[in-house]
């Protein structure tokens, strides 16, 4: 008997075979032996939704079927036969399951516990692609059909929805969207949860949580993203930031036996997260967006037995004594022998009096699908000269109906990627607008109209577009360091031989040897990264710093 998704879950173009694989006898042999075996009867509930910690079970002779339970009826998402496995991306993670699953016939399963799967799939490389594989496909066709246990009620037109939107699909969590200007009978729904207008968005947990205009933070503690994760131990190393740079360095920590701690404030990505297509990076010829090497990396840290915590920033560093310890904004305090500071930098924005009006409600610092959904068929504006801004203007363009380029220089050719400016250059969709500046938003509660300058001819001109795609740098994430680590006079991180012998001399460096590469003022303290000074802005060079840095934290934990 093989495992059949449920009509309500198609697959999108994936292989069925690869989604609800059936194992050989050899292979069940081998994952078999990693668990305990257990009887099951018809109707026996396994797993009930919001559940931790998920074991994965292997079917032997009995039938299992996961559901989803809602007030007007469940949903079988799939079944499962002898020779097939349940689980999906929550397995790694530890947080809790969506569905139901339950006995649809008697027989034998075997269960295997969260720790022992990690193990599995870190020895047995044969199972490990077949299982992390099918896990990843797994969570991709829960988003694709919204079959996750939150409700999101909101607006396009909301800047606070946008945020949550992007803050759940950047995390990985399907969900699904009523529209307050589309769906009939949501007011409804908002009268009876005694919701009103400042409440927008409302995020509602399996029908029973209502959380209102809930901060990110919020969002993660009540969806438990964190809680499998132990806040007590000290850690091996601690990495600040789950950008490329923090990634790989997690994967490269973990793997390699550490005890490692990823802090996240948003999601994994980082601002590469939120790049369209990157097509300069080594082993993807045909390019990949910096959500999917985002999620990619995180599977593989977390494969590894890499803990990721979400919405947790750093707060302060407690540098006066080892171990050092990161204190979160909530006051915790979480100790490591050594850290990776990668917090890299913050979008700059414009200089214009009302643009935090429209931050996610017609101003964009991400060219994400959900943007290019929100702006398919419009005309839309982006702001800068870098490869972010060409990444963005290349794609928007594939959806908008005209993509104008405002930029400040005199032309792209300083600080963009050659065959990018070719694009531009040979897209009839993109106007490069030279030495032009944006100098007006107008609109009420999304923007709706905008003005521009031409600095030659000082020119203004008026437009109704209602889309603006700021890509014109970033700033170091450094004012929590509080003077614990030299930095240049941009507030970037200076490391290894860019430390000049006054920053050592006010740092009271106490070791013989010089600072390693990577390593900060403070010993055992790395920076790599955007947050790094004197960082090459190429994410093949940020992951290469992340891994290099692992090389010295092994030799600062031998001291």
């Amino acid at each position: 008997m093989t495992a059949t998704p449920a009509l309500a879950m198609p697959l999108h173009g994936t292989r069925a075979e690869h989604v609800f694989p059936t194992l050989t006898a050899a292979q069940m042999a081998r994952m078999v032996s990693h668990g305990r075996a257990r009887q099951v009867e018809r109707g026996e509930v396994l797993v009930e939704p919001g559940t931790p910690n998920v074991p994965l079970f292997v079917v032997v002779t009995a039938r299992l079927e996961v559901v989803r339970p809602a007030e007007e009826g469940e949903t079988i998402v799939a079944t499962f036969g002898p020779g097939q496995f349940t689980g999906e991306a929550n397995m790694l993670s530890g947080r809790r399951g969506f569905a139901r699953i339950r006995a649809a016939e008697p027989g034998e399963v075997v269960e295997i516990d969260r720790e022992r799967l990690l193990a599995l799939v870190q020895t047995d490389s044969e199972l490990s692609e077949i299982l992390m594989r099918a896990f990843i496909f797994r969570r991709l066709e829960l988003i694709a059909n919204n079959f996750g246990d939150v409700v999101v009620v909101g607006s396009n037109h909301c800047q606070g929805t946008l945020r949550v939107r992007e803050f759940l699909a950047r995390n990985g969590h399907p969900y699904s969207l009523m529209d307050l200007d589309r769906e009939q009978g949501v007011q409804e729904l908002l009268d009876r949860l005694q919701v009103d207008e400042g409440d927008i968005p409302v995020v509602i947990w399996r029908g029973t949580v209502v959380l209102r205009n809930p901060t990110n933070e919020q969002i993660a503690d009540a969806l438990g993203f964190n809680d499998a994760i132990d806040q007590a131990p000290i850690r091996d190393v601690i990495i600040i930031g789950a950008g490329p740079s923090g990634l790989a360095a997690a994967v490269y920590a973990a793997s390699e036996g550490l005890d490692v701690l990823v802090l996240e404030s948003i999601a994994p990505g980082g601002q590469a997260g939120s790049s369209s297509k990157i097509e300069n990076y080594l082993g993807f010829p045909i390019g990949i967006s910096g959500e999917d090497l985002a999620g990619r990396a995180y599977a593989q840290a977390q494969k590894f037995g890499a803990q990721v915590m979400i919405a947790k920033e750093a707060h302060r560093l407690a540098c006066d004594r080892k171990p050092y310890a990161i204190e979160l904004d909530n006051g915790v305090r979480i100790s490591a022998r050594t850290i990776i500071i990668a917090t890299g930098a913050t979008y700059r924005t414009l200089d214009l009096p009302n643009i935090s009006r429209f931050e996610g409600a017609g101003v964009y610092h991400g060219a994400t699908y959900m943007e290019a959904q929100l702006c398919a068929g419009e005309e839309v504006i982006v702001v800068g000269g870098g490869n972010s801004a060409g990444q963005a203007a290349v794609y928007l363009a594939q959806t908008a109906s005209r993509v104008h380029m405002l930029v400040r220089s005199h032309g792209l050719k300083e600080m963009m990627s050659r065959y990018l400016i070719r694009r531009i250059e040979d897209n009839p969709a993109i106007v490069l607008r030279t030495r032009t500046e944006l100098t007006e938003l107008d609109g009420d509660y999304h923007l709706e109209r905008v003005c521009w300058r031409s600095r030659d001819d000082g020119e203004d001109v008026r437009s109704p577009i209602r889309h603006v795609f700021v890509m014109t740098g970033a700033d170091p994430c450094t004012s929590w360091l509080d003077g614990c680590i030299a930095v240049d006079d941009k507030g970037f991180i200076r490391t290894g031989q860019d430390l000049t012998p006054e920053d050592l001399a006010a740092a009271e460096w106490p070791l013989p040897r010089q600072p390693h590469l990577l390593e900060t003022s403070l010993p055992g303290v790395f920076a790599v990264g955007d947050v790094r000074a004197g960082n090459v802005k190429r994410v093949a060079s940020a992951v290469g710093e992340g891994s290099i840095a692992v090389a010295f934290v092994h030799r600062v934990l031998a001291e």
